[in-house]
């Protein structure tokens, strides 16, 4: 009996559905393999960078008293006060803030456009394109380190823009056009006086647009590039030109990068060593008030967050993300 309800047993294990082994797949293969590449920069932030950003948060809303020769402080809670100091009693801090403000808001929709621009030239087929991108990118590497140190000192530029008197009122030696000459080029197109300034703007400001486009211009080539050419060969058979080609079918594929780019050029442009609103903060911490100075970066911080998310939610509605199954 025993016998024949181990061989009934045995009979029904080898009639049972084996149970399979879960199959990871491989896009979670990828996601873990992307978080243990993050992990040491997570590992650091936790350990080195959190507390900093907590003192910081800290020494903004407190007083340092320092007592003792033993050089130990204590931070006394004062509430909102430096941040009333940096907004009402430094009037400085206002006035070049607002004004750097201004200035980003011409550069950052000019390196834009212009990084665009050269991409899609970079990314025809000519001789010499490779170093064509070469020379284009050539000012990123140039700017980093002690090139950047020597720039920001702006030593060749102030010599650059002394003023030059012609007759009333005088001219910047750095200004290659005025309002005045696009206005006399742009007389017969009634085009407004709003938009003459910002072109000039941007005509004075084309050094720096085309020495901050350089990664900008590679992030908008491999957005060029991941695009399959046999759409563009099905447009082509279907009679579509280039211009109905580039807005139908270049612009919404390419568009995640150019949110992407957006976000990378207004931290990129708000964190430079050269941003006047980041000399005056750093000039303020050495010189005055470390208290006041803390509260003017983080004030200075929760702009840059709030440009960012406006530029995020307003540009999120236009991006078009191409599914893998379409």
């Amino acid at each position: 009996m025993t016998k024949d309800v181990k061989m009934n047993a045995s009979a029904a294990e080898k009639t049972a559905p084996k149970r399979r082994k879960k199959i990871v797949s491989l896009d979670r293969r990828k996601a873990r393999a992307g978080w243990f590449f993050v992990l040491p920069f997570l590992i650091g932030f936790v350990l080195i960078y959190l507390p900093m950003i907590w003192q910081s948060i800290q020494i903004s809303f407190s007083t340092i008293v320092i007592g003792g020769a033993s050089g130990s402080y204590d931070l006394v809670w004062t509430g909102w006060t430096n941040y009333s100091a940096a907004l009402f009693e430094d009037t400085d801090y206002a006035q070049i803030l607002v004004s750097g403000l201004g200035t980003l808001a011409i550069d950052i929709p000019a390196i834009l456009i212009f990084s665009l621009f050269m991409a899609v030239m970079l990314n025809q087929k000519m001789m010499g394109r490779a170093v064509f991108r070469s020379i284009f990118f050539i000012p990123v590497i140039l700017s980093t380190g002690i090139m950047e140190s020597i720039a920001s000192m702006d030593v060749l530029m102030d010599q650059m823009e002394e003023e030059i008197d012609l007759g009333e009122g005088g001219a910047s030696a750095g200004d290659l056009v005025s309002a005045m000459d696009l206005q006399i080029l742009f007389a017969n197109m009634k085009v407004g006086s709003e938009l003459v300034v910002y072109v000039a703007d941007m005509v004075n400001n084309i050094f720096d647009i085309v020495n901050r486009s350089g990664v900008q211009m590679l992030i908008f080539l491999a957005a060029l590039q991941s695009i399959s050419p046999a759409i563009y060969e099905s447009c082509k058979i279907d009679g579509a030109t280039a211009w109905e080609t580039f807005w139908k079918i270049t612009f919404p594929m390419i568009t995640p990068m150019i949110l992407v780019n957006a976000v990378y050029t207004v931290i990129d442009s708000f964190t430079t060593e050269s941003n006047p609103v980041m000399v005056y903060v750093q000039k303020a911490y050495t010189e005055s008030s470390q208290e006041v100075s803390t509260a003017m970066a983080w004030i200075y911080f929760a702009i840059v967050i709030a440009i960012v998310a406006v530029i995020a939610a307003i540009m999120s509605g236009f991006v078009f993300y191409q599914r893998k199954n379409d």
